[in-house]
């Protein structure tokens, strides 16, 4: 398991750790937003000479042709297997920045700055790395780990609001599927006035505890997907359009979506569903969407990397604190789900 230090001086913090790994060659990989907010806070921390690549933030461009671009960046700087690279950035740095030092030469060593919410609660830990392809989400990757985690809360003072509440959809994950006590203390009004350290270091601990008991996702780890396969199927359908999601958002939709079927197909109890979706409908509110779409979002379902075969396996809550997986689902109980997400949304109208 990777250590992750959590750093209130990260000056010092990030000197030290690079001084203990040692490296012939040193890069920095980061998108264009975190070269303009949080390279400037490490940059005179690190070596004369090191290298740095930046590429266009945002989801859609974490595929093969920006890996072709880094791995040619690698190239052309000569690295060599004694490299070390550092992601400097939210989870699409971490996850792409990752899967090409995993893959260059067979592997060289990396280190992780979370520089989000999101990267620091949930992408930071358990060495899953990988692009979208195609369309799908992270459908190509690879479990490795980094040498380090290094989470300092200074990045988040460069976040936008949003940013910071789609990071926060995995903490209120975290909660729902293995303590219902944190869910219960984690805030919904005033959800951005709280103990952020706190809540890091909380969540990043139920994450690990899961990771190290099932490092590849052979069975408990699957937990951690709870919403995430329609979450990821909304995600990835609107991910090149004026109606783009961020990852948290996306999210949201799919444990209101999910919680419905862990109410239909799992036991949780009615008084449950009514406070997850109370929860997140109050945080994030109600995305609008075509009925149009519903059957291209449910193929989309297929793809999910828990599946198996053309069976869709979901990962549902028996009552919050406790979830479940590899519980079957089919097309017509996902569009049953989706379609309880939208008399959400009636209701409210029909209420105001």
């Amino acid at each position: 398991m990777e250590s992750v230090i959590f750093s209130n001086n990260i000056s010092f913090d990030l000197s030290k750790y690079l001084n203990q790994l040692g490296y012939s060659q040193l890069g920095v990989i980061s998108d264009s937003n975190t070269s303009k907010f949080c390279y400037p806070i490490i940059e005179k921390l690190l070596p004369e000479g090191h290298k740095h690549f930046s590429f266009p933030a945002g989801e859609a461009n974490k595929n093969l042709n920006t890996c072709s671009q880094i791995w040619q960046w690698m190239t052309d700087e000569g690295f060599d297997r004694k490299a070390l690279i550092i992601n400097l950035g939210g989870g699409v740095t971490g996850d792409m920045g990752g899967f090409c030092a995993a893959t260059y030469k067979r592997g060289i060593r990396f280190i992780n700055i979370p520089t989000t919410l999101l990267s620091q609660v949930d992408a930071s830990v358990g060495g899953k790395l990988g692009i979208d392809f195609n369309g799908f989400k992270n459908h190509i990757g690879v479990f490795t780990q980094p040498e380090l985690v290094l989470i300092s809360e200074i990045f988040l003072q460069t976040l936008p609001l949003e940013e910071m509440r789609s990071g926060y959809a995995e903490v209120l994950k975290h909660g729902l599927i293995q303590n219902a006590n944190y869910f219960s203390c984690l805030k919904i009004a005033d959800w951005e006035k709280q103990n952020w350290r706190e809540i890091i270091e909380k969540s990043v601990q139920i994450k690990r505890e899961v990771v190290e008991k099932d490092p590849k996702e052979a069975g408990l780890r699957k937990i951690l997907n709870f919403g995430h396969t329609i979450g990821h199927a909304f995600e990835s359908f609107y991910l090149n359009t004026d109606k783009h999601l961020l990852h948290g958002e996306a999210i949201a939709v799919g444990m209101v979506c999910e919680a419905f079927l862990s109410h239909k197909k799992s036991g949780l109890p009615k008084e449950d569903l009514q406070i997850i979706t109370d929860a997140l409908t109050e945080i994030y509110g109600f995305f609008q969407f075509f009925e149009a779409d519903i059957d291209d979002i449910i193929k989309l379902c297929s793809q999910d990397k828990k599946n198996e075969g053309s069976t869709v396996n979901f990962s549902l809550l028996r009552r919050i604190g406790n979830c479940d997986y590899n519980i079957k689902g089919t097309a017509e109980e996902i569009k049953e789900a989706i379609s309880f997400y939208q008399s959400l949304t009636s209701q409210v109208q029909l209420n105001q």
